[in-house]
């Protein structure tokens, strides 16, 4: 695999990702999403910045998912998602 193709992926990953933060905060599910959105705004953050961070949270939530092997844990991703701009390790 070559660095663009990984790069390729990466960025398709990050935009799948972020598409379903954007589908998040359309549904208005789950509530932290917008409540989330919102705090980091008010704080000075910048939509495209917020909307990156809230996809890595979602990343990590996914990634302990399928190591595992459990359903999504909504309330911890909420947490999470709560405890932005600090990043889950």
């Amino acid at each position: 695999m070559t660095d663009t193709t990984a790069d390729d992926d990466e960025a398709f990953a990050e935009e799948t990702l972020i598409q379903a933060i954007e589908n998040q905060l359309e549904a208005g599910e789950p509530a932290a999403t917008q409540a989330t959105l919102n705090k980091l705004t008010l704080v000075g953050y910048e939509r495209d910045e917020i909307l990156k961070m809230m996809a890595l949270v979602l990343a990590c939530e996914i990634r302990q998912m399928l190591e595992e092997d459990r359903a999504f844990n909504t309330e911890g991703y909420e947490t999470l998602l709560r405890n932005l701009p600090d990043l889950p390790e």
